[in-house]
């Protein structure tokens, strides 16, 4: 059995563009020859996901409404960068701020993970940010309305395992997290 083999792009075109949404329709050819010309992929903003730790042992989470599951989930804080110009550290730091007042002197790169890599362009870029300290208050989008909540790292993995936090992307940040603070893996 061969590897897999990236798709060809034969024709790409915009075919839906709003500020908040852009999606791209493709013709592409599989490696086995097959064209499929309406392959839709949503264009999305890279994404700064923050694993944020207090100084005695616990995580910060945000608790959000979401619209597109039409439920309040807890989660961690994450958004969009502004600009393809701003980096991972930078949108990390400022989603941080903005959603819980709290910012770190004390940060670690865990990584880039994808979400739903079948259908969406971006990637979620995690970060551990260790000791974290209030340094103003929420300074939230319209369309957010945030309750912030402090869960002990001893006790985060119940949360997942009951479905209390079952957010793809919060998940996968979690166990790099994790995998740091029992000290399986050395920091970077």
């Amino acid at each position: 059995m061969s590897s897999p083999q990236p798709w060809k792009i034969l024709h790409s075109h915009l075919a839906f563009d709003h500020p908040w949404c852009q999606v791209r329709q493709d013709t592409v050819q599989l490696p086995n020859q097959t064209i499929i010309d309406d392959y839709f992929v949503s264009i999305r903003p890279e994404v700064a996901m923050i694993v944020p730790v207090t100084p005695d042992g616990n995580i910060l989470f945000v608790r959000q409404y979401r619209h597109g599951v039409e439920k309040v989930l807890l989660e961690l804080p994450a958004g969009h960068f502004h600009t393809p110009e701003e980096s991972a550290a930078v949108a990390a730091r400022r989603e941080l701020e903005e959603e819980t007042g709290y910012q770190s002197q004390d940060w670690t790169f865990l990584g880039v993970l994808y979400d739903n890599p079948p259908k969406d362009t971006n990637g979620i870029h995690a970060f551990l940010a260790q000791n974290i300290d209030r340094v103003c208050e929420q300074n939230l989008d319209i369309t957010e309305e945030i309750e912030l909540v402090f869960i002990p790292i001893t006790e985060v993995m119940n949360y997942v395992v009951s479905g209390d936090i079952r957010v793809s992307g919060t998940i996968a940040a979690l166990v790099l997290a994790l995998d740091i603070k029992s000290g399986f893996r050395k920091r970077t």
